[in-house]
């Protein structure tokens, strides 16, 4: 079933954005996250990711780590109740919290490639894109202004990328080629507001934690290979194995959104769910079960045991 094999004792993340509740698409890859790790021996760091701080709120977080003690999915390491109160010891796996060394990693990549300020908007960069890629690619309008960025609100921070192809294999859907330069262009690594980007926040996390086996859901492919181009350019040499699962759709062929009316796991507790059901529900969405029988948190990586990998070496993912 897998493309290539899974590293030893793989760590792995579930990291949840707290501008929402948990619904049935974040349990789908938290049955991948917690089910792959026990099959494999290996251990599941749970990373709040809130660098988005205009769409974070206090509630959510507590809402997605009340969800996952109810549902028994207790991560390795530091658990839920380290991530409560003003106390918290959650060494770092807020993003906000992380934010002195993002600016570190920034700096040290002027060094290299070369950052530079951005004050295009979106709507500048779809006004100078004519092609009908399902992307927007930057394409460079302040790359020769190559002014230093500032620690000031109204300009962005981009970084120029090899335009070099990237060549790895995903665990699942086997073997990818992508070339970012051409997909992206010059990679945003902290936004016009102040905050810093997903990709450029995610691949510093992964560094730094140690993660070896990303597991997210198959709409991310795309940007595994800039982040593979951007952790090299830190200093990563080995970059995690990808897999990237199927999502979990709507009717009309869409992604489950909660601001479409998708029912969250808040609901379905308050409704009488018992956390075995919910897990079977995910697990049957998934397409790990035929039906939607019940899974203990405890039983979820029986769901991969007839998962096997090719025999040999694991992939470079790197090329």
């Amino acid at each position: 079933m897998l493309s290539c094999p899974l590293p030893p004792h793989p760590v792995t993340r579930f990291a949840p954005s707290p501008t929402g509740l948990l619904h049935l698409g974040h349990l789908v890859n938290a049955i991948f996250v917690w089910g792959l790790a026990r099959r494999f021996d290996g251990s599941v760091i749970l990373r709040i990711e809130d660098h988005d701080g205009g769409r974070y709120r206090p509630t959510w977080e507590t809402g997605i780590l009340d969800d996952l003690d109810w549902l028994g999915l207790e991560p390795d390491g530091v658990g839920t109740a380290a991530f409560r109160g003003e106390g918290h010891a959650a060494c770092g796996l807020r993003q906000r919290d992380r934010q002195e060394r993002y600016l570190a990693l920034a700096r040290a990549l002027e060094a290299g490639p070369g950052v530079y300020a951005c004050t295009c908007t979106r709507r500048d960069i779809a006004a100078r894109d004519r092609s009908d890629a399902t992307e927007l690619r930057y394409p460079g309008t302040c790359r020769e202004r190559r002014r230093a960025p500032e620690r000031i609100v109204g300009q962005g921070w981009r970084v120029i990328l090899p335009d070099e192809e990237v060549t790895f294999t995903d665990a699942l859907q086997g073997l990818q080629c992508q070339r970012p330069a051409q997909q992206c262009g010059d990679l945003l690594l902290r936004d016009r507001h102040g905050c810093w980007t997903y990709q450029f926040a995610v691949t510093a996390d992964d560094l730094d934690q140690g993660i070896t086996l990303v597991i997210r859901g198959e709409d991310l492919l795309p940007s595994s290979g800039r982040q593979i181009l951007l952790g090299r350019l830190l200093g990563r040499a080995d970059p995690p194995i990808w897999l990237h699962h199927p999502l979990v759709l709507d009717d009309h062929g869409r992604k489950l959104s909660k601001r479409d009316g998708v029912p969250g796991v808040a609901d379905l507790r308050a409704t009488g769910w018992e956390p075995e059901r919910v897990l079977g529900l995910a697990a049957q969405a998934a397409g790990l079960m035929p039906d939607a029988a019940r899974v203990a948190p405890q039983d979820l990586g029986d769901l991969f045991g007839d998962w096997h990998a090719p025999t040999g070496p694991l992939p470079s993912n790197a090329s």
